[in-house]
C-alpha cells in the first residue's frame, strides 16, 4: 500500500533551546531562512506524502498559521511587486493537506504518535521528527519508504553513532540483511556505551504499519511517565518483523544548539546566493 500520510510530533517544550523557546515553538526556529518544521514537511512531500498530521500543544498556533494561507500578506506582496516572495508564501500553504491535533499533556513520543490513530485510519504511515534535518541526494524518507514497499514491514532510519551517541539515542541489536538493511532483533533506549548492542542508533524517521498503535497502547510509561516509541517497537517485535535502514546522506541534530549552528552554516554554504560571500567571510575569522 502506498504511504500517503505522515505524522510530525511538534508538541514538546523545546527545553534544549530555552530561553528562545519560552515564547515560540522550537519547530519554528529558522535554519538559514526556513523553520525547522518546513525542512521536515518538504522532505515528506518530496517522498510522496500527501497528508500530514502535526501534533501540537498549547502555544503552538504559529505552526498552524505558518502552513495556512495569509491573504493580507499575499495582497501586500502583490501590491509591492514582490512576486518571488508571493510565490514562496503561496507554495508553503499548498505543500500538503494538513491536520493539526492537540496533545493536551506531554506524555512521550509514543503517546504523541498515538494521537494520530484515527487520522491514519489503518494505513501505513511515516513519522518525522523536526529536530532532524537530513541532507541527502535522495530524500531520507523516500529511501525509507522504498525499503518499506519492498519488505512490507515497519522500517526505522539508522545512523552510526559514537559512544556519546549511545547516551542520546535508542540503539538496535542488528541482523544484517544487505549492505544497508538490518533486521532489528532487539533495541534499548539510550543505553550508554557499556550496554549498547551496536553502534547503530535510531534517528528521527520511521515508516510504520498501523499495528504500531496497538503496541503503543500496551506500552507501559517509563519512570518519567512517558511512553517511549522504542519500548513500543520492542513490543511490536514480539508479533512482527521490524527493519532498520542505514540512510545515505548527512543528518543534522538541529535540536542541539551547536548542531543547529553547524546546520545553519553548512546549509547556507550549499545555497548559491550565500555560498561565495559566506566562504569569504569565514576565511577572515581567526580559526
Amino acid at each position: 500500500m502506498k504511504v500517503r500520510k505522515a505524522v510530525i510530533p511538534a508538541a514538546g517544550y523545546g527545553t534544549r533551546f530555552l530561553p528562545a523557546t519560552k515564547s515560540q515553538p522550537k519547530e519554528m526556529l529558522a535554519v538559514v531562512d526556513k523553520p525547522l518544521i518546513q525542512y521536515c514537511v518538504e522532505e515528506a512531500v518530496q517522498a510522496g506524502i500527501e497528508n500530514i498530521a502535526v501534533i501540537v500543544s498549547r502555544g503552538k498556533s504559529s505552526i498552524e498559521d505558518y502552513f495556512d494561507r495569509s491573504p493580507e500578506l499575499e495582497q501586500f506582496l502583490e501590491e509591492k511587486g514582490k512576486i518571488d516572495f508571493l510565490k514562496e508564501v503561496q507554495r508553503i500553504s499548498n505543500l500538503a493537506e494538513f491536520c493539526f491535533i492537540r496533545q493536551k499533556k506531554a506524555l512521550g513520543l509514543g503517546h504523541a504518535i498515538l494521537m494520530a490513530e484515527d487520522y491514519i485510519a489503518g494505513e501505513p504511515f511515516a513519522v518525522l521528527l523536526p529536530d532532524d534535518i537530513f541532507y541527502c541526494h535522495k530524500p531520507c524518507l523516500e529511501q525509507l519508504i522504498d525499503v518499506y514497499l519492498e519488505l512490507e514491514h515497519s522500517v526505522i532510519v539508522l545512523g552510526k553513532v559514537d559512544e556519546e551517541g549511545t547516551k542520546k539515542y535508542g540503539i538496535i541489536k542488528p541482523k544484517q540483511i544487505s549492505e544497508r538493511v538490518f533486521q532489528v532483533e532487539d533495541m534499548i533506549e539510550k543505553p550508554g556505551p557499556e550496554k549498547a548492542f551496536s553502534d547503530l542508533g535510531i534517528l528521527g524517521r520511521y515508516v510504520f504499519n498501523p499495528e504500531i498503535f496497538e503496541a503503543i497502547k500496551k506500552t507501559k510509561p517509563d519512570k518519567r511517565g512517558e511512553i517511549q516509541i522504542t519500548d513500543a517497537l520492542k513490543l511490536l517485535l514480539e508479533s512482527q518483523v521490524v527493519y532498520g535502514y542505514l540512510f545515505e546522506g548527512k543528518r543534522y541534530d538541529a535540536g542541539d544548539k551547536l548542531e543547529f549552528i553547524i546546520a545553519t552554516i553548512e546549509l547556507a554554504l550549499k545555497r548559491p546566493e550565500f555560498s561565495q560571500n559566506l566562504r569569504e567571510y569565514l576565511k577572515t575569522l581567526m580559526l
